[in-house]
């Protein structure tokens, strides 16, 4: 079972410095770290949106639903629920860089699934900056498949940020769902 001690680490980074809250977008709402979100609004992938500290760097996110299967028992958690690299800003004269990929997915969006009468989860988005030289194909399915339910359960995501050579995340959101 991971320990995940990054999880933690990355939500207490929007608890001292409220510039680092990601910005989400789902359909016309603009998320705010905690919001409660209806499953059916989540199921696409939001749009992400950042002051970023470099605009010539890429980008990379993570979202985990760290709840599953239920907030009391998260036996089955972290499930990972996107690793999207090769994000990209695209500057804004009225606001954050608006962030996005060409690159494939190394694990593709789900949206928020959490079983009935389980209270709300929370849905984790980390913003890193994507070191040079990352090989998205390397982790992702082959064949541009998406990724198979058991691959997403017990994600370890200190492990892969070990393995991927990420620094801490720059930028996080969350939202509650159910």
């Amino acid at each position: 079972m991971p320990t995940n001690n990054s999880v933690k680490r990355n939500l207490e980074l929007i608890e001292k410095d409220t510039s680092k809250v990601l910005g989400l977008k789902l359909g016309s709402k603009d998320v705010t770290p905690g919001m409660y979100v209806p499953k059916a609004e989540a199921q696409s992938p939001p749009e992400l949106y950042f002051n970023v500290p470099s605009p010539s760097k890429t980008y990379m996110l993570i979202a985990l639903d760290i709840d599953a299967p239920f907030p009391q028992l998260s036996v089955l958690g972290p499930i990972l629920h996107w690793n999207q690299p090769g994000l990209t800003p695209t500057p804004s004269a009225s606001g954050p860089s608006k962030l996005e990929s060409s690159e494939p997915f190394v694990a593709n969006y789900i949206g928020p699934a959490p079983p009935p009468l389980g209270g709300p989860h929370r849905y984790c988005f980390f913003l890193y900056e994507q070191p040079e030289g990352f090989e998205g194909k390397k982790y992702a399915p082959p064949g541009g498949k998406t990724t198979g339910n058991f691959q997403r359960m017990w994600y370890d995501l200190d492990a892969f940020e070990k393995e991927a050579g990420l620094g801490a995340a720059i930028a996080v959101n969350y939202f509650k769902s159910n």
